[in-house]
Formats: C-alpha cells, sequence, structure tokens
C-alpha cells in the first residue's frame, strides 16, 4: 500500500486511538509514515513523538500495548483512528483513557 496519499500536508498525521469494544476514545498521537508502516506491520501501535522527535512503540516501557485490528481514515486523507485493544491502562498517567478529566464546556439545556 502507499502510505503517501497521508502524508500530502505534512510528515505527520494525527491519530485518534479507540477501544474497538467500546468506542471509547483512548488518546490522540502523531505518525509519520515510518510510525505507520510499524503498526500495519506488527500490529501494535506505533507513533512519533514531537517532543522527543522519535518513533514510539505504545506500551513499549509500560507494557500498555494497544492491538490494533483496523486503521480508518477521514473524508480527507488527513486524520486517522487506530481502531484496537488496549492492554492495561492507556494515558501514562495511569487512567484508562487520556480524556478522563471533567469537560471543559458543556450545554445546558433551559
Amino acid at each position: 500500500m502507499n502510505l503517501d496519499k497521508f502524508f500530502q500536508k505534512g510528515e505527520l498525521i494525527p491519530v485518534i486511538c479507540q477501544d474497538e469494544r467500546t468506542n471509547e476514545v483512548l488518546m490522540l498521537g502523531y505518525a509519520n509514515k515510518q510510525a505507520l508502516q510499524n503498526t500495519m506491520d506488527t500490529g501494535t501501535a506505533w507513533f512519533f513523538s514531537r517532543s522527543r522527535q522519535k518513533l514510539w512503540n505504545k506500551g513499549e516501557t509500560s507494557g500498555n500495548f494497544i492491538f490494533v485490528s483496523e486503521i480508518l481514515t477521514d473524508c480527507d486523507d488527513d486524520t486517522l483512528i487506530y481502531r484496537g485493544i488496549p492492554k492495561g491502562p492507556t494515558c501514562h498517567t495511569g487512567n484508562r483513557t487520556c480524556f478522563y478529566q471533567p469537560p471543559i464546556w458543556q450545554k445546558i439545556e433551559k
């Protein structure tokens, strides 16, 4: 598969990780072409760390891998979703998801 179409707008593409059992959003990361290829080759979630400027395999130090079963793209081919099953908590804080904080805004019906 030619991965170039996903990197027309830059070297990195945002990747949402989603639990395939619950549809819960687990985290947001970024992938370069090599991270995407590694994900497809290994079946585990790979990203490119913008702060460390290097590839990383989610779970390589914690053991909390995300086992990816499918990769979806949006209508513009500029955002991906890794759908899969997490082994343990996804967030480095120990929470199941990185989106555990209270809402910063919530519509209140009158």
